[in-house]
């Protein structure tokens, strides 16, 4: 399976980056706290340069904590302060405003000595399509201002928004880049909901998941969906198909059939997306620092 959506859209999105660069203080980078390194785009770090950065780990209240704490400091050694966001309940948005009042704080003290009047913190917001750029935006202006959505690229055009306590953000387009080199990757950026769902294969892609789940959360996906696998439950072959198996086995369990008992491989892929993408399996992140080394 070949997973690639790189609209017309984003190709705008990222020279809109390049040009508003030069007006902003520093950069925030949003990031899915699932999966801290697929849903990192490798074209920002080519476009930002040395411009002063924090990374913002979003969607935290769904991610592995003891997972989360090893990305915290994988980051931080290579230089990116950081912070774990949920953006839903605003959960660690004062500390994002104090980070980003801290990297600023020289410049702008420069700008003043030279006469320049006190101005709000510039800062450009960036990251791929549905990793909750706008929700963000709104938990941090303490209003509705942006629009949102569950699905990648509602977001379409840049917007300045200026907000009180001397913030001022810029709101960019979800970005993905051209090409997905490495598949794993494409399909964590599917499982998350990063690629707009029309295009896949749902039923591959949740037997993937279930699949992936199988391996790293065993007890979440089995209790989640009353699995009794082996010592007299369901038998499986874990060298067959064995996302597809697991799947079988969730809708039947969950009563997804269709005439004749045949299980409704549609319906349940799409339960259980849903139920991954809610949290509903449990607090999970697909990848950790010491794969990626």
């Amino acid at each position: 399976m070949n997973i690639q959506w790189f609209p017309g859209h984003m190709a705008k999105a990222r020279r809109l980056v390049a040009e508003n660069l030069k007006f902003v203080d520093v950069v925030i980078e949003i990031l899915d706290a699932r999966i801290p390194l697929s849903s990192k785009n490798p074209d920002i770090d080519k476009i930002l340069k040395s411009k002063p950065r924090i990374v913002v780990f979003n969607k935290a209240d769904l991610a592995d904590d003891k997972l989360s704490q090893q990305w915290g400091h994988w980051y931080s050694s290579r230089g990116f302060p950081n912070v774990f966001i949920d953006s839903i309940r605003g959960k660690g948005i004062e500390e994002l405003k104090s980070k980003l009042l801290e990297i600023s704080r020289d410049k702008i003290e420069r700008e003043m000595q030279k006469g320049k009047i006190y101005r709000p913190v510039r800062t450009m917001v960036v990251g791929i399509p549905n990793v909750g750029k706008s929700s963000l935006i709104n938990k941090i202006a303490g209003k509705s201002i942006t629009l949102t959505g569950d699905k990648p690229g509602v977001t379409r055009q840049k917007q300045w928004i200026r907000l009180v306590k001397g913030i001022e953000l810029l709101d960019m387009p979800g970005i993905l880049w051209p090409k997905f080199d490495d598949p794993e990757v494409a399909l964590n950026l599917a499982f998350t909901g990063a690629i707009k769902d029309e295009i896949l294969d749902m039923v591959e892609i949740a037997s993937k998941l279930m699949e992936k789940l199988y391996r790293s959360y065993p007890a979440s996906l089995k209790s989640r969906y009353k699995m009794n696998i082996g010592e007299g439950g369901e038998e499986i072959n874990e060298e067959d198909q064995l996302g597809y198996q697991l799947l079988e086995i969730a809708g039947r369990n969950r009563g997804c059939l269709v005439s004749g008992g045949i299980v409704d491989l549609n319906r349940i892929a799409s339960i259980v997306l849903d139920e991954f993408r809610g949290g509903k399996i449990g607090r999970i992140t697909l990848e950790s620092p010491h794969e990626d080394e």
